[in-house]
């Protein structure tokens, strides 16, 4: 079941919580090479995001998200929320050039991670060169 999302004030960048480390960190041991399906490899990329999904009420909060990776066409998270599949909205993230950035995109994966939190993953609905190399 979808829970409210969190009415939250904006926290410092350096409130990170120890067990995201933690999943983040279990997740890359248990990576396979092999079992990676992408064609572009995203890289490591670990800010804390916001996400609005445009089937939010009207002054809902927003979901707050870990991101875990990144490249042009998308990014892997952790959260504590059951996300839906599927539905849009935008995440607001500090890009690598160090600008706020709010990207359109859409949920494409988000499943039980660790105890009370959930990993996922997001495309953005046009490619982001700001997360891409050249």
């Amino acid at each position: 079941m979808l829970s409210a999302p969190a009415k939250i004030q904006p926290i410092a960048e350096n409130d990170w919580p120890a067990e995201v480390d933690l999943i983040l960190s279990a997740m890359d041991a248990g990576h396979s090479a092999e079992a990676d399906r992408r064609k572009v490899r995203r890289a490591p990329y670990r800010v804390r995001a916001e996400l609005r999904l445009f089937s939010d009420p009207p002054g809902a909060g927003v979901w707050l998200i870990y991101t875990r990776d990144a490249d042009r066409r998308g990014a892997g998270f952790v959260t504590r929320h059951c996300l839906p599949l599927g539905y849009g909205g935008w995440i607001e993230l500090l890009a690598p050039n160090g600008r706020l950035t709010k990207i359109h995109c859409t949920l494409f994966r988000c499943r039980p991670a660790a105890g009370e939190w959930f990993e996922g993953a997001l495309y953005f609905n046009r490619e982001q060169a700001a997360f891409g190399r050249d």
